[in-house]
This record gives structure tokens, sequence and C-alpha cells, in this order.
């Protein structure tokens, strides 16, 4: 996973060189600058972002060894896409300087990011994180703990009338994507769901669906969970809605 992950890193430097974004020079700094370990305890820093899966209890777990070999100055912040900012901090040591900050994907590209304020999080922290994203050159946006936060509360419907319409046989995926697309949305709802990731896709619904007590209107797809179920993902895999093989 590491050495995939420098691979992918080179990948993109050189693609930014090549386009004249960033000097050979600067993209051999950027990359001396990162560290890469497989081992936990090494991780000592001002600010740590995990982005590992979707599920609330492994992200604890995560953040509880992080604060644990970490000074109370620094900030733990989550790449969730809808998760609870609040619940994730309630068993860590320092909950106020726990925060969400959700990065939208791809984010080599993709300006906006969500800064999230729990219950417990302090204005400090956020304010810092705000001008963190500000000196990435992204544009933050600062937001209520709340189920999908701003993006993927909206978002919703996107996706999910997109679905109802394939599964009560209204129109195609090739129809849903051409329609939106023509209405000035850069990519159909099918074609985002690709390039986000089914499964991401999926457990964001399921999480938002579930926060709010199951309203009929925000419920899951079959077709999401059977698009899981055979690891059809998106571009990542290969297969999603579309084939990209």
């Amino acid at each position: 996973v590491l050495e995939q992950a420098a691979i992918s890193i080179r990948e993109l430097l050189s693609k930014a060189v090549a386009k004249h974004k960033l000097t050979n020079e600067q993209a051999l700094a950027i990359i001396d600058r990162i560290h890469f370990s497989n081992t936990l305890q090494e991780v000592k820093a001002d600010l740590c972002i995990e982005a590992i899966i979707e599920k609330p209890a492994p992200k604890i777990e995560l953040f509880n060894q992080l604060a644990a070999q970490n000074d109370d100055n620094c900030i733990l912040a989550s790449n969730t896409s809808s998760l609870s900012i609040t619940i994730l901090a309630q068993s860590i040591p320092f909950p106020k300087r726990v925060a969400g900050l959700h990065f939208f994907n791809p984010a080599t590209l993709m300006k906006l990011v969500e800064v999230v304020k729990g219950n417990q999080t302090s204005n400090e922290v956020t304010d810092a994180l705000t001008n963190f994203i500000r000196k990435t050159g992204k544009t933050p946006v600062t937001c209520i703990d709340s189920p999908g936060f701003i993006v993927n509360r909206v978002a919703r419907p996107y996706y999910i009338e997109a679905l109802r319409l394939v599964e009560e046989g209204l129109a195609t995926i090739e129809q849903v994507d051409a329609v939106m697309e023509q209405a000035g949305f850069k990519l159909g709802p099918f074609k985002l769901m690709d390039l986000i990731g089914n499964d991401i896709n999926y457990a964001v619904s399921e999480s938002v669906y579930e926060q709010m007590n199951k309203p009929e209107r925000l419920k899951p797809s079959f077709i999401q969970k059977e698009k899981v179920d055979k690891k059809e993902l998106g571009r990542k895999t290969g297969k999603g809605y579309y084939d990209y093989e």
C-alpha cells in the first residue's frame, strides 16, 4: 500500500511538472518532505488527518491511539464524508481538538474542503484548520456537525432520485447522466458515483439515512448495494455503472 501511495504521488507530481504547474525542483522538494511509515507509533504531529474506512469504530480506535502518543495540542481531524464528529470525539481525551476536515474526490483537483465543528470542537481548532486549508490553496467552508454536513446532505437527492428513476424503469443510466449534464452539471449522478467510488457513496447514503431516522426519501437504493456486493466500485476497479477497462 505504501509503495503504491508513493508511486501515485510521484505520478501526480510528474503530471504537474508536465503541465508547468510545478518545476522539477519543486516536485523533488515535495517528495523529500514526505515520510512514509507502516508504524503508527511514528506518527507525532501538530495535525493528524485520518482517511480510513467510513465506519465509526475504527476511526475512534485510531484517534485514541494517536491521542495517546501526541500531546493535547495535536489536532485530530477526520476526512469522514458523513459521520458525526461529535460522536467520534466523545471518547478522545481532548475532544475540543477533534474536528472534521472533509476533502472531495479527487482531492488533488477539488478546491472545496468542509471544516466540520463538533459540539466540543474549539473555535481555536476550526480557525487553525481554516487557515491551514487556505494555505494549501483550497477553499474552506466551516459547517456545524450534522448528517452529511453540507455537500453530502444536499447531494443525496441528486443520487437517490437518479437511482429511483432507473429502478422504476423510467430512464436509463445514460439518459439520466446526459440530461443532467445538459442541464449544466459537470458530471451526471452515475458518472459522479463512479468517480467517488460506489462503496463510499453507498456508505455515505447509509450513514445519512440512519442518522436522520430512516426517512423513505433518503433510503439507499438496492442498485447501490448490488454494485458494492459485485465489487463494481467505479473507476478504481475498472467497472461501475460504466465500464472503464
